[in-house]
């Protein structure tokens, strides 16, 4: 038989737990299914992705992502005059009640300094989004295979093949890390 006290202890521990493996809430802030692509064995950078909710009534802006490598940094991907750039933004605003991709092609995280330490199908990167109005998220990036190089992202996210962050045709707008 179940008592009071075993359904109060349930419903604490359901509330206290993200609403699924793959989704995390801080605020009116919800973060859905964050996830990269694995990486070359030699690659120095890679790419997360994931989808932000705002189901408030006020704008909110990421400003800031952390994780345990050397930079992890908020970027945006473009094609400008035939030539694939990438900048690193200070912060992405999340418009009230609307839904924001960090996509391939477009905003994204920029892990950097993996220096051959690629992500590996199945292995999980912890990182903090921080956000000017929800604070700290605390999200776990599971790394996908990547089903060949053609998914429009391989050679703009991954850059294992392209050191750092260079490779002809390819132009880097980066503002200094703070």
């Amino acid at each position: 038989m179940i008592t009071r006290t075993d359904c109060a202890f349930l419903a604490v521990f359901l509330l206290a737990a993200p609403v699924s493996a793959q989704q995390f809430t801080a605020g009116d802030i919800t973060v859905d299914q964050p996830y990269a692509f694995e990486t070359a064995p030699m690659a120095r950078a890679g790419g997360g992705f994931l989808t932000v909710v705002n189901e408030g009534d006020a704008p909110d802006r990421l400003i800031g992502v952390r994780s345990e490598l050397p930079r992890t940094e908020i970027h945006l991907s473009s094609m400008q005059d035939g030539i694939a750039r990438m900048e690193r933004v200070d912060a992405l605003d999340i418009p009230a009640g609307e839904t924001v991709e960090l996509a391939p092609g477009g905003y994204h995280v920029m892990f950097l300094g993996l220096d051959g330490n690629a992500f590996e199908a199945g292995e999980e990167i912890d990182a903090t989004l921080v956000f000017e109005t929800a604070g700290e998220v605390d999200v776990t990036f599971t790394v996908r295979a990547r089903d060949g190089m053609g998914d429009g992202h391989g050679s703009m996210e991954d850059h294992g093949e392209m050191g750092e962050h260079g490779a002809e045709g390819m132009s880097h707008d980066m503002a200094p890390a703070e």
